[in-house]
């Protein structure tokens, strides 16, 4: 049987997929399968998961033509068996013991899915996160929780994390939501995770450190921010007001555009009417708030 399908998006990490996939195939944690979906690299990568699927027949991998990882990963599930789910970037370590201590856990408490920690792995020339991937200091380990009210606990300490690899998920409840990624964006998680979230009264929170996030000079917070990533931002808020319109979503769109307008004054100017308007055309305004707007147009680009 197995117990624990591991999804895993591959684009252009040859230098970092062995490391990945090793940290998985030496799981104390046997009866896992590592679902793995090559999108569209142009490096070495399909060759370093070949080598690896050869020695280890609990990977399997798949082919597409470059369509994103959103895409990669709602494939991925499509072929998964496992009676929970993991989503792994590519370009992480997970502890050893991590799968096999998440199994016990979210057996014990019959949980729709649990959170735990990670710690940051600073590429050379990467820059420091201005965030931690730790929360679960801030509830209690073996109480059960209504997603809606840890969302709100989140939101309210500033502490909400939308990562879907510090969560392991029981895939029944993924099938009964009828929950998948939403293609053509980037900051899927967002998105995901949120949904994921409101629709669960049983949720549970494990006091442990498993994932060690890779941040590199290239990676999706590294490279520089663009119209595309205030679009898709716009996208993840337009598609939780359509699912739930909700004070608990407006304090999440606030929350969020708030600094997705404030950090978008680095994107080019004349990129800044269109984005602007798609807000304002929304209604969000009353999300971005005066201090976000007036720094959207007026706060320079540090040289």
């Amino acid at each position: 049987m197995v117990k624990v399908s591991v999804i895993l998006p591959v684009y252009n990490v040859g230098p970092y997929l062995d490391e990945a996939l090793l940290s998985l195939t030496n799981q104390t944690l046997r009866e896992i399968e590592i679902i793995a979906v090559n999108d569209g690299s142009t490096d070495n990568s399909e060759d370093i998961l070949r080598r690896h699927q050869a020695s280890d027949p609990r990977i399997r991998y798949f082919n597409q033509t470059n369509q994103g990882q959103s895409a990669a990963r709602n494939l991925a599930l499509q072929h998964a068996t496992g009676q929970y789910i993991y989503f792994m970037d590519s370009d992480d370590v997970i502890a050893p013991d991590a799968l096999a201590a998440c199994y016990a856990y979210i057996e014990q408490t019959g949980a729709d899915f649990i959170f735990f920690d990670g710690d940051e792995m600073l590429e050379e020339g990467a820059k420091p996160l201005s965030w931690n991937y730790r929360r679960t200091s801030l509830v209690e380990e073996g109480r059960r929780y209504r997603g809606d009210q840890l969302l709100q606990t989140m939101l309210d300490r500033q502490k909400h994390n939308c990562v879907v690899w510090l969560l392991f998920i029981r895939r029944a409840y993924v099938e009964r939501i009828g929950l998948s990624f939403y293609n053509g964006i980037i900051h899927e998680d967002e998105l995901y995770t949120v949904l994921l979230t409101i629709q669960s009264n049983n949720v549970y929170a494990l006091q442990r450190t498993f994932v060690k996030h890779r941040v590199r000079r290239a990676s999706t917070m590294g490279i520089g921010y663009s119209k595309r990533n205030v679009n898709c931002y716009l996208t993840v808020i337009d598609e939780l007001l359509k699912f739930q319109p909700s004070p608990l979503i407006d304090k999440y769109a606030r929350y969020t555009l708030e600094k997705v307008f404030y950090t978008a004054h680095l994107i080019p100017f004349g990129q800044k009417p269109a984005v602007f308007w798609r807000a304002v055309r929304s209604g969000y305004l009353k999300y971005i708030g005066l201090k976000s707007a007036l720094a959207f147009w007026l706060k320079r680009k540090h040289r």
